[in-house]
């Protein structure tokens, strides 16, 4: 789910050129595939080809892996049938440190071992992962993508090397206005599963809001640093998905709240707590001092959260973001902390940074952090650099 030039970590797998997918309340029953024709099986083809090298690259889920098979397992109860094709649902792990989640067209989801222990043992986090994957499989999104680019190369601009193995890449020209359509495309069918994803979470008792909060805590610990949306881009951003889904989060909220009426009785427990931060503002106090205003939300809280805002952290520390606390002394004068009950529809944290554009280290303030009471990531956000 790598999102910050807007690629995505939960979601899509490229072997190759070959590229696999990783609001309807569907009840449990039959689905007909929109717009793939019935005798259309290249997907399953490749997926099959393609099995033994995937198969050969990762392990069954078990042993610590053994809630996510669990998870996966109700999942799959409660996703509806694909009419056209017989599916074979299976979790597997990929032991490579990354944290990607993929599916491939047969049924079966790849999560990668960097994904998995951040999901820890958490039946929530794992449904935020697992789900989305599902909802690409039984949509026949692989299929969608391929023929959405041979429909964009019929007209005369084919885009992007990714998906007929049969065709010689030297036979595709590269368009932009092809590629910008395709990623476009990409990004919606991203968001479409999203939304699917909710509401399959909802109906197996895992309540919605451990998406933003696995997108939240993927934000936190991608450290390759902020980058503007590429037009090309295949995934939307944390940010992005966060408005798209937010009717689609009311929605499957109600659902859950319909089927699961003691929200503590549910597989998944109760809704973490969750964390919408804006984008910080700097502006100058008419004392000459800067300002940090960093506008927040917060829902299902009881209690405090923490809002820290760090100087340059080193590599490691971005990687482990649950001991953020530990990176630098408590009285360290390269971290700014306040607590807040964050209880208005909108709370803004205010930090005065002493007139000083760095801090006494001589670094420049770069994150704001907001923790739990355990001193768990809740959400991560950039400083924005002072003016000259």
């Amino acid at each position: 789910m790598d999102c910050r030039s807007c690629r995505s970590t939960v979601s899509w797998l490229s072997v190759g050129v070959f590229v696999l997918f990783g609001i309807s309340a569907f009840s449990q029953q039959l689905v007909q595939s929109p717009g793939i024709p019935a005798n259309f099986k290249l997907d399953l083809e490749t997926a099959a080809r393609l099995r033994p090298q995937l198969m050969s690259q990762s392990i069954p889920a078990s042993g610590s892996y053994s809630v996510g098979r669990l998870v996966f397992e109700r999942l799959v109860q409660h996703a509806p049938e694909v009419r056209e094709i017989k599916l074979t649902w299976q979790l597997r792990i990929v032991e490579d440190e990354h944290r990607n989640a993929y599916a491939s067209p047969d049924g079966t989801v790849y999560v990668e071992n960097g994904l998995a222990r951040l999901a820890g043992s958490s039946t929530g986090l794992w449904a935020a992962i697992l789900s989305h994957e599902i909802a690409h499989v039984y949509r026949r999104d692989w299929a969608r993508r391929y023929l959405s680019q041979k429909s964009l190369e019929s007209a005369g601009g084919a885009g992007i090397v990714f998906g007929d193995p049969g065709i010689p890449s030297a036979s595709w020209t590269d368009s932009e206005k092809a590629s910008e359509d395709m990623a476009r495309y990409c990004r919606r069918l991203e968001v479409e599963a999203d939304r699917e994803g909710l509401m399959l979470m909802a109906r197996a008792g895992y309540h919605p809001d451990f998406v933003p909060a696995l997108h939240h805590l993927l934000h936190a610990v991608d450290t390759v640093g902020a980058r503007p949306q590429s037009l090309y881009a295949m995934h939307p951003c944390w940010e992005e998905r966060d408005q798209e889904l937010s009717r689609a989060y009311l929605a499957a909220s109600i659902e859950f709240a319909h089927r699961w009426p003691e929200w503590y009785a549910s597989p998944g427990g109760n809704p973490p707590v969750v964390v919408f931060t804006e984008e910080p503002k700097l502006r100058k106090a008419s004392s000459g001092e800067w300002e940090l205003k960093i506008p927040m939300r917060c829902q299902n809280l009881a209690g405090a959260v923490e809002v820290v805002v760090l100087a340059d952290l080193p590599h490691e520390a971005k990687q482990n973001p649950a001991q953020i606390l530990d990176t630098t002394p408590s009285d360290s004068d390269d971290k700014l902390r306040q607590l807040t009950g964050c209880t208005s529809p909108k709370t803004t944290i205010t930090f005065t940074l002493s007139g000083a554009e760095k801090p006494r280290s001589g670094r420049r303030w770069t994150d704001v952090y907001v923790l739990d009471a355990w001193g768990s990531v809740l959400a991560r956000a950039d400083v924005p650099n002072l003016p000259r």
